[in-house]
């Protein structure tokens, strides 16, 4: 007779479809955002190479409105997790896509400088509706002691966009058609129908569809001790500005708001400017080559959250700034190698060092802004206290998208590597937290 006890995820029919499903959608809907925010990125080689545009958008012109976007993108950071903590994740996320793909719509159409300023706000904007909200539906379903593993592949989201995103909309621009504007209406198309899924599949809590919460259906016994010392996030309240200056005020959540507001730069400067990068670095790239060289990144960087998660669930005990203090210190080495040994211009060095600091940079990146998020803002707090950390981390992504158009690129490198290393640090003396509730 098998003494096996019977849990709460034995018992309850079609929880765990809904998990899959959730999973799933979430997944698609952050990738999918990157349809539409990679589409600059990719437009820039042509505009550039413009005529007529090129005479007004000119490359300290487009760093910056990447800096425009970049700002309004940070300030939507810090307002649409709280508003995914009070009205649920699904609003936020189908008024997102639908703006996106709107606003990427019209600037294929209107790519004139008194037309991009205001749709790069409403990009910004729209974008920063992703990241909380697709974490707010996860910590709905995943429990504490499985979020490592869980949301290490999940994270992928944002590692796959990146990499698929850019080589596919600049092979559409560039080798079907050969016109830049095109990144801009197919990138629409793609959110649209990413759009379209989202308000099929996607559902707020296991409430929503008659389930009891995570915490009565997972298994908690093979969580690790919590920490003596932590203390939990208040209880939600029903005003929107105590959600936010509840989560503000909490210390664990601002030190990893300062550590992604240093880490996230590099991030987007390589996102944002890879192909100028590469372009610059390697005389003989063409259009093409300098989109797919980066690749390298995003290969790198859709299996660095996979790799770390189940590394800090598993050799570090659901432990996740040790985690994060090992990936800075590999990402601190590669970004302060990068300026010298690119200056050979050998297109395969270049390879090894972005898939380097893509590994690297990913998976501090997920660590900080995905697991650590929802684990210590907990599944009532998730979306808060996400959409503060990224918020933070957003502000610093305006450097990545602004400091390229201005710095050399081994400098630039180099404050990449400086800032990485002071992240480290202030991460070094929380290695044992741990968060205090589910």
């Amino acid at each position: 007779m098998s003494n096996t006890v019977m849990t709460p995820r034995n018992t309850i029919p079609g929880y765990e479809r809904w998990r899959r499903q959730i999973f799933a959608i979430t997944w698609i809907a952050y990738a999918g955002f990157y349809f539409t925010r990679q589409t600059f990125s990719v437009a820039k080689l042509g505009i550039l190479e413009d005529p007529v545009l090129s005479t007004t958008l000119t490359k300290s012109t487009l760093a910056n409105l990447d800096a425009v976007y970049l700002t309004a993108y940070a300030a939507g950071q810090f307002v649409w997790g709280s508003v995914s903590d009070r009205y649920g994740p699904r609003i936020v996320l189908i008024g997102g896509l639908a703006m996106s793909a709107i606003a990427t719509l019209f600037m294929g159409l209107l790519p004139a400088l008194i037309f991009l300023v205001p749709l790069m706000i409403v990009q910004g904007l729209s974008q920063s509706t992703g990241w909380s909200g697709t974490l707010k539906n996860i910590a709905q379903f995943f429990s504490i002691g499985e979020r490592g593993r869980v949301l290490g592949l999940w994270s992928t989201n944002y590692a796959f966009g990146g990499l698929a995103a850019a080589p596919f909309l600049g092979w559409v621009a560039y080798s079907v058609f050969d016109s830049w504007r095109i990144s801009f209406f197919t990138g629409a198309i793609v959110v649209a129908g990413v759009l379209v899924l989202v308000i099929a599949f996607q559902r707020n809590t296991p409430a929503d569809v008659g389930l009891p919460p995570i915490e009565d259906y997972h298994s908690l016994e093979d969580l690790p001790p919590l920490d003596k010392d932590a203390t939990a996030i208040a209880e939600p309240s029903a005003s929107f500005r105590e959600v936010f200056l509840t989560v503000t005020k909490d210390r664990m959540v601002m030190t990893l708001g300062a550590a992604y507001f240093l880490l996230k730069p590099a991030r987007y400067a390589i996102l944002l400017w890879g192909p100028v990068i590469v372009a610059e670095r390697l005389n003989d790239a063409g259009n093409f080559k300098a989109i797919t060289v980066p690749i390298a990144f995003g290969v790198a960087g859709l299996l660095a959250p996979v790799l770390i998660g189940r590394i800090s669930d598993k050799v570090f005990k659901a432990r996740r700034v040790p985690a994060c203090v090992v990936s800075l210190a590999g990402l601190v080495a590669a970004l302060a190698m990068f300026g010298p040994l690119t200056e050979t211009g050998n297109m395969w060095i270049m390879v090894a060092l972005l898939a380097a600091i893509g590994l690297t940079v990913y998976a501090a990146d997920a660590m900080i802004s995905c697991v650590a998020a929802v684990d210590f803002g907990t599944s009532k707090h998730a979306g808060a206290a996400a959409g503060t950390i990224n918020g933070c981390g957003s502000v610093g992504a305006i450097l990545g998208g602004l400091l390229p158009g201005y710095i050399a690129t081994e400098q630039l490198f180099y404050g990449f590597a400086g800032a990485a290393f002071i992240a480290m640090l202030l991460l070094i003396p929380h290695w044992r937290r741990m968060p205090a509730t589910v």
